[in-house]
């Protein structure tokens, strides 16, 4: 546990990335699974696998339009050679079953009916344009596994499959600023709670102005898994984010070796842990990639979602030993050009369309170097 002074918050010593990381890891615990409609689960992750309810389809069905045929009948057919089918074919639509004795779906144009005949005009192969049973999935199949985020394109499947219901861990998150005042902290307060209904989690908005009626309120709010505030984590004097989670709370850690972001904090209210994020709009937000991101899955159990690529370093990158360092990055024809160091400005992060990570351990990165560049939320 941090001991702080009544009169002033300090800044003891900074926490390597990697123990932040590992304390973070330590203290937060996977929120409650919740039941809920499809529908409302997009985005959010499983918190049990989900499995083919049954085989699907059931019997053959038409790919396409065209007529049901038996495909023996064909044989050696041709435009100059018509082979003269046994009996009328039946028309079928895409996603119709095959009628009995048929075993394919001849296009529309290569059926000649006239009157009560028809003739085939093309040779038409076994099982062509037919959807065999069971070529979707069989029952039983896993679909999606726990700790992997629901997409638009699952929930269209699962709806087609009759399933409705899904469990999900979606972390209630309860948003504080520090001042309601400060536009810049108004800014970031609503960015983040867009990214955290972007990355899975319910932001719940806390009432007040003052930072420890904020903390008191969120530790006896039974509406909230965890706490997320924005703001007074420096040690100015109006900086008191990390004194009133000091008075609520413990600290686990307050200073982090990363550039920007060095004044993030985290802590815990009896089962609820607690991350404080710096007031600054860059340093938000470098705390929030390196440290939030981490906490959210957490607290999720998600899988980690790494959407790296690599590119080629348009320009050095020079870094501090001991310190990681956030650099925003814009790419263009697979070259990432690094847009700022230490302080990231508006205009800066405004151009960017990712982010590396300089390790503590490096003193950056040369012209030409491969790195991982990440999207920014």
């Amino acid at each position: 546990m941090v001991a702080y002074p009544e009169a002033a918050q300090r800044i003891g010593k900074l926490t390597p990335l990697a123990d932040a990381l590992a304390t973070i890891e330590a203290l937060a615990r996977p929120v409650a699974p919740v039941e809920v409609d499809i529908a409302a689960a997009l985005g959010r992750v499983l918190a049990a696998g989900v499995d083919a309810s049954a085989t699907r389809p059931r019997v053959p069905l038409a790919l396409r339009d065209g007529w049901a045929v038996k495909s023996a009948e064909t044989a050696d057919a041709s435009s100059y050679a018509p082979a003269l089918l046994s009996a009328l074919p039946q028309r079928v639509d895409a996603g119709a079953p095959l009628p009995p004795g048929a075993d394919a779906v001849a296009p529309l144009d290569s059926i000649a009916v006239r009157a009560s005949q028809a003739e085939a005009l093309g040779v038409v192969a076994p099982g062509e344009g037919v959807l065999p049973a069971g070529a979707d999935m069989q029952a039983g199949m896993p679909l999606r596994a726990a700790g992997e985020r629901l997409r638009a394109t699952d929930q269209a499947l699962l709806s087609m499959m009759d399933i409705s219901w899904v469990a999900i861990r979606e972390p209630r998150i309860r948003l504080v600023r520090a001042r309601a005042d400060d536009p810049v902290i108004a800014a970031g307060y609503g960015w983040l709670a867009a990214t955290l209904a972007a990355e899975g989690a319910a932001a719940v908005a806390a009432p007040g102005d003052e930072m420890a009626d904020h903390l008191q309120a969120a530790f006896h709010h039974e509406g909230s898994d965890a706490i997320l505030v924005l703001g007074g984590t420096g040690e100015g004097a109006s900086d008191i984010s990390v004194l009133a989670l000091a008075k609520a709370g413990r600290v686990a850690f307050h200073g982090v070796g990363l550039i920007p972001g060095e004044t993030a904090a985290f802590g815990i209210i009896g089962a609820r842990t607690v991350l404080l994020l710096p007031g600054r709009f860059d340093a938000a937000l470098a705390a929030w990639l390196t440290l939030g991101r981490h906490w959210l899955k957490t607290l999720s159990a998600g899988g980690e979602e790494d959407r790296a690529f690599m590119a080629q370093l348009a320009r050095k990158v020079t870094s501090t030993i001991g310190m990681a360092e956030v650099v925003p990055v814009r790419c263009r024809g697979g070259a990432a050009e690094p847009l700022a160091n230490g302080y990231l400005s508006h205009a800066a992060l405004a151009r960017a369309d990712g982010w590396i990570l300089v390790p503590p351990e490096s003193e950056g990165y040369p012209a030409g170097a491969q790195v991982a560049v990440r999207p920014l939320p």
